[in-house]
């Protein structure tokens, strides 16, 4: 975990450019397409999908350089309509309860749909 962490702020850094790019991946000497997801990613998106069915959009990826260690979330979803963003988040990370404890840090994007 400690060669991680010292990653781990470039590794924000260029998955932000990437983010922003919609490019290839290159995190170390590992380069990744956007289409392929880690281990960490596909199962926190699994158990977001079942928490929310609603969600009309959600995409996790992993902001570490690909250790796992910190994710960026975005969800869109019915079941926020009404609620503040705090009361969101905190439904995102209730689903995440268990995984997060094993997470240096999670960002946290929700919205609710516009239709």
């Amino acid at each position: 975990m400690l060669a991680c962490s010292r990653s781990l702020n470039s590794a924000v850094v260029s998955a932000l450019r990437l983010l922003r790019s919609n490019q290839t991946a290159v995190t170390g000497q590992l380069e990744r397409p956007l289409s392929t997801q880690t281990n960490g990613e596909v199962r926190i998106a699994k158990i977001l999908k079942e928490k929310f069915p609603s969600a009309s959009s959600l995409k996790v990826v992993d902001i570490s350089g690909g250790c796992g260690a910190m994710y960026e979330i975005h969800i869109e979803s019915s079941e926020f309509k009404g609620k503040r963003t705090v009361q969101q988040h905190q439904l995102v990370n209730q689903a995440l309860k268990d995984e997060i404890q094993n997470m240096h840090g999670l960002r946290i994007f929700t919205d609710v749909p516009q239709h």
